[in-house]
């Protein structure tokens, strides 16, 4: 009962009970609990601060989650070297590696896995959302056997685990991945929306920052302009081209990872024209 769960504040890992209780999100907290004893939060991107907290707790600490890109953040992208850091120092205290790339893993940031960039092998793996390609939810965790076999066979059920038909999607949705190289084409396509992301940033004095791998970017607009992200998603709705807002001055550019050349550039041609509008 005084095992420790070390994740990072602004995560999101999702809307159940437990997962909650580490979230610093009030949205996502309030009118529920009790919450779950147990977890820690520390700064994202700031592997002191791991380095510290499994110096102090390390041996009541199970269990490092992170998200590889914090989603809900804004698109957070973490300096190079953390993962691997944070992996490293997981080893060196014997405590597992978990990685939730449920946005982030199966192509959308360029590589099949986002912590494929740093050559990171997590001890547990969390996939979803385009695990079934967007036909039937579907979402899995992976570990190795060592881990896994923990469990023993008749322990962990869930009401709609092993559906045939979600696997049977799931499968497909891999086979298309690898056959149609998607991942290539998220990082061929992914560099040229990044490319005119940083010309619209000196282009428009009300976009502070943009930043993005693969088919997963963000544009960060002035907190203190006179509009909102919300404003801007409602012009590209009109425009036909369809973005998420989050904190108020963030989009999420999240395009299919099938997006081809002409759609692309479509796509970068109303970005722009909506950007103008924005700042009329």
């Amino acid at each position: 009962h005084e095992a420790i769960v070390i994740t990072c504040e602004k995560n999101f890992h999702g809307r159940t009970l437990a997962i909650i209780s580490t979230s610093c999100d009030d949205t996502s907290k309030e009118g529920f609990g009790p919450y779950l004893p147990g977890y820690m939060k520390i700064p994202f991107n700031d592997t002191k601060a791991l380095s510290e907290a499994l110096k102090q707790y390390g041996d009541k600490v199970c269990a490092f989650l992170v998200e590889p890109i914090q989603g809900e953040a804004g698109i957070i992208i973490p300096s190079d070297g953390y993962l691997s850091q944070c992996y490293d120092l997981c080893r060196k205290h014997n405590v597992l590696f978990l990685a939730d790339e449920i946005q982030t893993g199966l192509a959308r940031t360029g590589r099949m896995l986002c912590c494929d960039w740093e050559s990171v092998h997590p001890d547990i793996l969390i996939l979803g959302k385009a695990l079934s390609g967007g036909l039937i939810p579907l979402s899995c965790v992976l570990a190795d056997d060592s881990i896994v076999s923990v469990m023993e066979v008749g322990s962990h059920g869930s009401t709609y685990g092993g559906n045939p038909l979600a696997c049977a999607a799931g499968i497909a949705a891999l086979d298309v991945l690898i056959e149609e190289d998607l991942v290539g084409n998220a990082d061929r396509q992914g560099k040229k929306l990044l490319s005119a992301l940083k010309d619209f940033k000196t282009k428009y004095p009300y976009v502070r920052s943009v930043r993005g791998r693969g088919l997963m970017c963000a544009i960060e607009m002035d907190p203190n302009y006179h509009k909102s992200a919300w404003d801007l998603c409602l012009i590209y709705k009109e425009k036909g081209l369809l973005a998420k807002p989050t904190h108020d001055h963030i989009i999420r550019l999240a395009p299919p990872l099938i997006i081809k050349d002409n759609q692309l550039e479509q796509s970068i041609q109303i970005l722009d024209e909506g950007l103008r509008e924005f700042g009329k």
